[in-house]
């Protein structure tokens, strides 16, 4: 099933890296990251709302790799059980689990400077006091320094078409309605 979950990974040489899930069942997985090993490499993961998965690299994709699952039956049991708690989570619309609310920006154009100094322009689709999502046709990584209109953030998580950032300093105010980017 799609599903994107932060996390972390270390390779066997014991470097670790961010990473997000992109798909998942209790028999593989594939993640978006930044380093792909080597197939056949023993990975171990560590998922929000999953926990430690280890495995062996099994394919490379364009933006990370795929790799098998390694447990016992009661860990693919557990495994089961919070794919399928997060399925439903989706599906009948419970709320994630978010320090703040989101709202949708009045204004939806807004400059994304990378760290190289480049300026993209990107489509606002909604932000809190603490981040927020757009759309963008630029390749960013997990953990990327970008300055969000005057804002500094870093890359937290990639979805189809786009990226949500993290501020680095939560806005401070009444109402989100006074943010300005």
């Amino acid at each position: 099933m799609k599903i994107a979950l932060l996390g972390r990974y270390m390779l066997s040489n014991r470097t670790e890296f961010p990473c997000q899930s992109i798909d998942m069942s209790v028999g593989g997985l594939a993640i978006t990251a930044p380093v792909k090993g080597s197939i056949g490499e023993r990975v171990i993961v560590y998922l929000e709302h999953i926990g430690r998965i280890e495995g062996d690299i099994a394919r490379h994709t364009a933006d990370g790799f795929g790799m098998t699952v390694i447990a016992t039956s009661r860990k693919r049991e557990k495994m089961a059980a919070q794919l399928t708690w997060l399925a439903n989570r989706a599906a009948l619309g419970l709320p994630e689990d978010r320090r703040h609310d989101r709202v949708q920006p009045k204004a939806t154009r807004i400059v994304l400077t990378l760290s190289d100094g480049t300026e993209v322009p990107v489509k606002m689709l909604d932000m809190s006091l603490s981040g927020a999502a757009f759309s963008a046709d630029v390749k960013l990584l997990i953990t990327d320094p970008v300055i969000l209109g005057k804002t500094q953030a870093k890359v937290v998580r990639k979805f189809e078409g786009g990226y949500a950032v993290e501020f680095q300093k939560a806005f401070v105010v009444d109402s989100i309605e006074q943010i300005e980017l």
